[in-house]
């Protein structure tokens, strides 16, 4: 009886948290019901909370899932280009160490392909492809774009992005998503679901600041993005998947004091032909 109780009062414990946790999320998400009953909101913020407090150890487990299931898939291959794929994480870590999250252990792969392209799954994998690498005049509009996808991650916008198509999905219960789930939704974002406008212009803004904090001119951002804008040909992947592109080019312009917009590292373009368009 005293048992009987016990589990009760818990239930009732929790199940009241989750209805607190749950009323927030519907007041400063406004994500859309769904019709769902007071009964999966309640499923909802205890999934809610698992996906929002993931500790770096489980970020990084999860990310080395959907990394080792994107590779399986065979949707793409990975580089065997030893001494491209170092330059790349040279860049990568660079970038990393001068990020909010430095102690996250970063992996940086390149694809065997030639769309303009590049992306980020948690837990500090980010993928470039070799389009995106032959796009690119010189090492700081490269590092641009790897500072871009290094914001995606150190914001968690991955995670974020998973909460909300797992509560579209009804991918809910009463003790959260489980690993698969989390695993599959990963991999799903990775391939098909382009961020909001709003997780660009962050990714943009910050990716931005950590270029400069590595010592890199700020203008190969500005340059990179106009490039591609201007080009004759379809829209590169990397854009068409990044929504807003002219709104961001305005903004990076504005962000950037045009007195120092030429300071820093990686705009030799001679220097970028030798060390990496040479080894594509």
């Amino acid at each position: 009886m005293i048992k009987l109780r016990y589990f009760y009062r818990r239930f009732l414990i929790y199940g009241l948290l989750a209805i607190l946790i749950s009323s927030t999320i519907v007041i400063t998400d406004s994500q859309p019901s769904y019709g769902q009953s007071w009964l999966n909101w309640i499923f909802q913020g205890v999934q809610v909370i698992q996906l929002s407090n993931l500790s770096d150890s489980q970020e990084v487990k999860y990310g080395r899932q959907i990394n080792d299931e994107l590779v399986r898939s065979g949707r793409f291959r990975i580089s065997r280009n030893q001494a491209l794929t170092q330059r790349v994480d040279r860049i990568g870590q660079r970038l990393a160490q001068n990020s909010s999250r430095p102690n996250l252990p970063f992996t940086f792969q390149v694809l065997q392909d030639n769309s303009i392209n590049a992306f980020a799954t948690m837990g500090g994998f980010a993928y470039v492809n070799t389009g995106l690498i032959a796009a690119a005049e010189n090492e700081a509009e490269l590092a641009s774009v790897i500072g871009h996808e290094i914001a995606h991650i150190t914001q968690r916008h991955s995670i974020k992005q998973m909460r909300n198509v797992a509560i579209s999905q009804g991918l809910m219960s009463a003790t959260g998503l489980s690993e698969s789930n989390i695993v599959n939704l990963g991999v799903q974002l990775g391939f098909n679901l382009p961020r909001s406008r709003e997780a660009e212009l962050e990714a943009d803004r910050i990716g931005l600041q950590n270029l400069r904090q590595a010592g890199y001119a700020p203008i190969g951002m500005i340059t990179f993005m106009k490039k591609l804008l201007q080009s004759g040909s379809s829209s590169p992947a990397f854009l068409s998947t990044h929504p807003a592109t002219s709104q961001r080019v305005q903004a990076l312009t504005q962000a950037v004091n045009p007195d120092i917009a030429y300071q820093g590292d990686g705009l030799d373009n001679q220097v970028y032909q030798r060390e990496f368009r040479a080894l594509l």
